[in-house]
């Protein structure tokens, strides 16, 4: 038994090891996509710092990679988080949002924030300054109804 039990030790660290060499795609787009959605939505500096701080790694198409996502399986379950993270919310794909979504996101936004749902717990544990004191709460939440402000005001406008 304990013959047994040292092949399939080994076995399971062969395994590990190859895995190291495999990976899934990063996600390591060009900062200059964010632009358009900084550009519309005009954040104050610390709000700008705080969606730099604890959004874009999982809304935008460039992720500031940890160390440790260079380890198999970990870089794979950060993949997922990003993979749906842009699936709901995307600022690097703003220009190619309707206005209705754009206001429907930020809605979801002031939601997701208020709630301390987001950022995720799981992502501010190894990011501390994506963990969000109730001022940088209230910073966000305040600029995010700001830019739903904008966006009603368009809508009612004539085209």
């Amino acid at each position: 038994m304990k013959k047994l039990l040292k092949k399939l030790g080994l076995a399971l660290l062969i395994v590990f090891v190859l895995a190291q060499f495999f990976g899934p795609e990063k996600n390591e787009g060009d900062l200059a996509s964010i632009d358009a959605f900084l550009a519309e939505t005009n954040p104050p500096e610390d709000v700008k710092i705080i969606l730099k701080n604890a959004c874009f790694d999982c809304h935008s198409d460039s992720t500031r990679y940890p160390w440790y996502n260079a380890i198999t399986p970990v870089n794979y379950w950060l993949n997922d988080h990003i993979k749906h993270g842009k699936g709901h919310f995307n600022v690097s794909k703003w220009n190619d949002y309707s206005l209705k979504k754009k206001d429907h996101k930020f809605d979801e936004l002031i939601e997701e924030v208020e709630e301390k749902e987001m950022p995720l717990h799981s992502y501010t544990w190894t990011h501390g300054d994506a963990d969000l004191s109730a001022e940088q709460i209230n910073a966000v939440v305040s600029w995010a109804k700001g830019v739903r402000t904008k966006y009603a005001l368009q809508m009612k406008q004539p085209e």
